[in-house]
């Protein structure tokens, strides 16, 4: 097993400013969480989004997302492959983690966010998502007011499962990435963190999962929910149609894209015969079969 890579404070640094920068690019202060607004970031930056459910034989996903480009008439565009088979709140992480790489200028390639933090780029991406979707200033300020100390070492186990709980709902970062993130600020011990972070989460049994149904039943579920979603954003759709509309795509292959996306030509009142086209292209990408890995 390669060693876990451990960041060094100018490292962070760089990954804390660089976050920064983007919230305030994108005009996000940073006590506000990002949460399902994600969606809307990646629009505004003309990242083209596709959400399919790619399945492994195992519990885990194979990888949580992929980035590549490609260029059309002389422009870049840049694609976001979501693997919707993961759980939602891992979602929203792996597209933050995946707007490093395109923030950065990285290039195309798959990440697998299950994987201990043992690649450097990989280990900064998974910082900058942390820090872009819950900024380290937020997270000092709100242990400030609530506790009246940056310090929960003293704190009770149960006042501190309930604490990450409604910062989870909150912020709709994973579970564990709350824990990994007061133990960044030394808001937590090493023991504290070892306790915390071996929860089955999943498990809607657990102390935890019955905290989190009482605090929010409806954000709650949805973040421990795999959403199996096939789609693409309502701009990216409008874009297909009107390329038919305009001539510049024929009736197949109007189709054949709506399709990718479980839609039909119907459902936007064009009567077009689905043609029976092979989607083995657009499972490639996914798989990562022309992408680089790091």
């Amino acid at each position: 097993m390669n060693p876990l890579i451990m960041l060094n404070e100018v490292q962070i640094e760089e990954i804390r400013k660089l976050a920064k920068d983007k919230r305030e690019y994108l005009g996000i202060a940073s006590e506000v969480p990002i949460a399902n607004d994600i969606v809307t970031i990646l629009e505004k930056l003309d990242i083209i989004l596709l959400e399919y459910p790619i399945y492994s034989k195992g519990d885990s996903p194979d990888f949580s997302a992929a980035i590549m480009y490609s260029e059309e008439d002389n422009k870049e565009l840049t694609f976001i492959g979501l693997n919707t088979a993961d759980y939602f709140d891992k979602q929203v992480f792996a597209i933050a983690h995946e707007l490093y790489h395109y923030f950065t200028k990285t290039g195309s390639h798959i990440s697998r966010l299950n994987d201990i933090d043992n690649n450097l780029l990989e280990a900064k991406a998974n910082r900058f998502a942390a820090e872009f979707l819950f900024p380290e200033i937020a997270l000092k300020s709100i242990i400030i007011n609530e506790f009246k100390t940056s310090k929960l070492e003293k704190t009770s186990d149960k006042t501190l499962m309930r604490f990450m709980v409604r910062l989870q709902c909150s912020w709709w970062l994973p579970y564990r990435s709350i824990v990994k993130r007061l133990s960044e600020i030394s808001a937590i011990s090493k023991e504290q963190y070892n306790r915390f972070y071996d929860i089955d989460v999943r498990n809607l049994e657990s102390e935890h999962a019955k905290i989190g149904i009482a605090f929010n039943s409806e954000v709650y579920s949805k973040l421990n929910k795999k959403t199996n979603k096939i789609g693409t954003s309502a701009k990216d759709i409008e874009i297909i149609i009107r390329n038919f509309e305009d001539g510049l795509i024929d009736e197949d292959k109007f189709a054949e894209v709506l399709d990718l996306f479980d839609k039909t030509p119907d459902d936007f009142g064009y009567k077009i015969t689905v043609s029976d086209e092979d989607l083995e292209e657009f499972e490639d990408f996914f798989s990562g079969g022309n992408l680089d890995e790091d």
